[in-house]
């Protein structure tokens, strides 16, 4: 048996979801493939994970581009002597920002859709293409509190985070009985990442620690996820902060 493989596709910031899920995959001993669309942010992630003694590779990757992600996937079977195909695969991509209905324009409500649901169809596709005939593997989709209600100003975000959440709950049922646990996870509140600290620095700091979603703790729940008896597999998974009102 060679090293596992997981493709975490969705990389950028240091301190966001997608690289705390590659450094916590590369501490359990895989191989990591980072995708995402900035190769110097992808680089530093991979970079940080060999100079700590795991195994990574930076992939740069257009989720929405349908030859990209087939390469991608090229790439995760095949990754190099003493490596396993892949066997874990999360989709994290996203971006996020509040526009006025009645200012949003059709070009901003498909560039939201592509990124946050086509781009995950493209990738639940791939992984299913190629983890069915093996018979397992795992595929998490990263979700939001838009994937469960609409709020205002955010339209374009719902859409495709509930939209990305149907192909979970489809590809689940579609794949659960041929071994690929698929599984959603319901990003429920403010993440204590770079964006966040970057863009709103007043709402961090009246939140405070306890008050944001930790991504150290979110890569743990996609481990856990991972990890979890084929007996009692969980296809959705909401995390919020103590603290937070639902």
């Amino acid at each position: 048996m060679g090293i596992p493989t997981a493709v975490v596709v969705g990389v950028g910031a240091e301190r966001g979801v997608g690289g705390a899920v590659c450094r916590r995959f590369a501490a359990e001993g895989y191989h990591v493939l980072v995708a995402g669309h900035t190769a110097a942010k992808i680089e530093h992630i991979a970079s940080g994970i060999r100079a700590a003694g795991g195994s990574a590779q930076a992939v740069a990757t257009d989720t929405t581009s349908e030859a990209d992600v087939a390469r991608l996937f090229d790439l995760a079977m095949d990754p190099g002597a003493g490596r396993e195909p892949v066997d874990l695969v999360v989709f994290n991509a996203g971006n996020n920002q509040i526009i006025d209905f009645r200012a949003l324009t059709a070009a901003q409500f498909e560039s939201f859709w592509r990124v946050g649901c086509f781009g995950g169809f493209l990738v639940g596709r791939e992984a299913a293409r190629r983890l069915a005939p093996l018979g397992r593997g795992t595929v998490i989709f990263t979700g939001a509190s838009g994937s469960m209600r609409g709020k205002a100003g955010f339209a374009h975000f719902a859409a495709a985070k509930a939209g990305l959440r149907m192909v979970s709950q489809s590809m689940a049922r579609e794949f659960g009985p041929l071994g690929i646990h698929v599984a959603h996870v319901v990003i429920d509140g403010g993440i204590n990442g770079e964006r966040l600290r970057n863009a709103m620095p007043k709402m961090v700091e009246q939140r405070g620690e306890d008050g944001l979603l930790d991504v150290d703790a979110i890569a743990a729940t996609y481990w856990y996820l991972h990890r979890q008896p084929r007996t009692a597999w969980a296809q959705e998974i909401d995390l919020r902060p103590y603290k937070e009102i639902f």
